[in-house]
């Protein structure tokens, strides 16, 4: 069956390829619906990578986020129109004790391996979660990202003490929405404190106890453990001023992509017995989980619909240029593409 893939061959232009999908293999045939775009992705478009990077991962389909139905199952166990959450994560080998998003020879759609801007995604079965119907679709198209915050959380739930009075989230941006609401569904007695920079931003946080911006922390403010999820060299600022804030023992969970090593006060982590721990991307249990979650909450996916932003149909390739040029000026939100091939 002829596909077509939408690689970036360099920053700002992408050219259209032809391939053939094996219809005899154990794969499905998904045709995307809604992508939604990461910061990830426009670090490749607008080519804020470094260039051995670029050039290595580069021509490359983007996108990992995204929802499609299905068009074709060989074994006949999806029905034609299933509508799918498509997991990016694709392990390749099993591993009792590293999961599936942490093991080395794991592929990842828009990283190592063409994402899912094409017009049909051969993808494994393993690989998609079904959708219940009534979900908005443009929540669903950034399933992957919720999921992400849901597998931090997860984490933060095994290594952490149990003293969970407060907890603070260093930053304002959709990652820091997305994990405080997690979090207090998780976690409703814990008040939940939102640290910040930008207060249009800030206003968004309805479900949490209190925002206050970065420079105006109270002295004496403490937390018994934080979420940072600022990333960039900002996230080096964050991190000390959570080691400022939080009392000792006390448990850090490090979200934030930062490209370059970043400063961290090293000798008050050990003085307060800190733990620090990293999360990345996040395993297909944890979208089973966050559906799951969709299902019993439906004001879940109500505040979730908060951070769409931009919605962009997309036609053609200009659209799809037309899309991140959109996304890259936004105050915030998720830009979501309606993929109309």
């Amino acid at each position: 069956m002829l596909n077509t893939v939408y690689r970036l061959v360099e920053p700002h232009r992408i050219e259209a390829e032809f391939c053939d999908i094996d219809l005899d293999g154990d794969d499905l045939v998904v045709r995307p619906t809604y992508l939604a775009i990461c910061n990830a992705d426009q670090r490749y478009f607008q080519g804020t990578r470094s260039s051995e990077i670029l050039r290595k991962k580069l021509p490359m389909a983007l996108i990992h986020e995204g929802i499609g139905e299905v068009l074709y199952d060989p074994k006949k166990e999806y029905k034609a129109g299933t509508q799918v959450v498509m997991v990016p994560n694709i392990p390749l080998e099993d591993d009792e004790i590293t999961a599936e998003n942490y093991r080395l020879s794991s592929r990842f759609r828009a990283s190592n391996t063409d994402g899912f801007m094409q017009d049909i995604v051969a993808i494994g079965r393993d690989r998609v979660v079904v959708l219940p119907d009534g979900i908005d679709s443009c929540v669903a198209a950034f399933t992957e990202l919720v999921s992400v915050s849901y597998h931090t959380i997860n984490r933060f739930d095994a290594r952490a003490h149990s003293r969970r009075d407060t907890i603070g989230i260093w930053g304002d941006g959709n990652v820091a929405y997305i994990t405080s609401l997690l979090l207090k569904n998780r976690f409703p007695e814990s008040r939940v404190l939102i640290f910040g920079k930008h207060p249009y931003k800030m206003k968004k946080f309805v479900l949490t106890d209190k925002c206050y911006h970065i420079d105006e922390i109270p002295d004496e403010l403490q937390v018994d453990h934080a979420f940072e999820c600022v990333g960039q060299m900002a996230a080096g600022a964050a991190i000390n001023q959570i080691i400022d804030h939080i009392r000792p023992e006390g448990c850090i969970a490090v979200m934030g992509v930062s490209e370059n090593p970043v400063p961290v006060n090293t000798r008050m982590i050990l003085e307060k017995g800190l733990t620090l721990f990293g999360s990345s991307r996040s395993g297909v249990q944890d979208f089973k989980d966050v559906i799951s979650l969709y299902e019993k909450n439906p004001e879940m996916v109500e505040h979730l619909s908060r951070i769409v932003g931009n919605v962009v149909e997309v036609k053609s390739v200009e659209d799809m240029i037309d899309a991140f040029g959109v996304d890259i000026q936004k105050r915030g939100g998720k830009t979501i593409m309606v993929w109309k091939k």
